[in-house]
């Protein structure tokens, strides 16, 4: 549903069809996409709005660029990288409750000490372009940059070692990896990658330093993330 959402917003802005999507995907509950559930960070992240409810938004919005620079010859489209973490952890609200099950915890106790192991890629989606389209003059290739949450493990104090909870079984299916923008954009044009992209780190550099307060099974619990690409 996200995917879906994100390419027919790139379709009505640049005219171009790069993805048929199935029909159930129309048929998506509103709750399955970024932007529906409630959470807060401790402490507030730095430069990012405490807003929950945000959907697609701009890729360029954070676009800083001098006078004498042309301007961005590319149309990209994403999700606000904590916004989107949120709703991937509630995808999995089932999966954490039968892993504390399964590890004879107490959930009711276990309110802390989750840690969430995320991969990062950056992958090139080709020629996407359309001989009979119109639209603006931009790149014909696209590039997708996405997460995959692939782990969650727990420490608590009277534990001796961390307990995984939770483990992607497939980490390298399109199922497990969410998309977080995507552009119109050569993978080879590493300067307006570095550009488009720079929001993005800096929100993930933001969520390094600070945790998660999210409801999962009914009761608030914390989190804190760890990245590698």
């Amino acid at each position: 549903s996200s995917i879906h959402k994100m390419y027919r917003t790139v379709k009505a802005t640049s005219g171009r069809q790069i993805f048929q999507p199935l029909h159930s995907f129309r048929a998506a509950e509103k709750e399955l996409l970024p932007g529906f559930h409630d959470f807060e960070w401790q402490p507030a992240l730095k430069n990012v709005s405490p807003c929950c409810k945000v959907g697609i938004i701009n890729g360029l919005s954070g676009w800083t660029s001098a006078l004498d620079d042309a301007p961005a010859d590319t149309i990209t489209r994403r999700f606000r990288y904590d916004v989107a973490l949120v709703s991937a952890l509630k995808d999995l609200e089932e999966d954490i409750m039968e892993g504390l099950r399964d590890s004879r915890l107490d959930d009711s106790v276990c309110t802390s000490g989750f840690s969430i192991m995320i991969k990062e890629s950056c992958d090139g989606m080709g020629d996407v372009s359309e001989k009979h389209g119109g639209g603006p003059a931009l790149p014909e290739k696209a590039v997708r940059f996405s997460f995959t949450i692939m782990s969650v493990t727990l420490v608590t104090d009277d534990m001796e070692g961390e307990v995984t909870i939770f483990t992607e079984p497939k980490p390298n299916s399109e199922l497990s990896c969410k998309p977080l923008c995507l552009m119109f954009v050569d993978e080879s044009d590493h300067e307006t990658l570095t550009a488009v992209l720079a929001p993005i780190v800096a929100e993930r550099n933001a969520m390094k330093e600070s945790r998660l307060i999210l409801s999962i099974g009914g009761l608030p619990r914390s989190f804190r993330f760890h990245f590698r690409g």
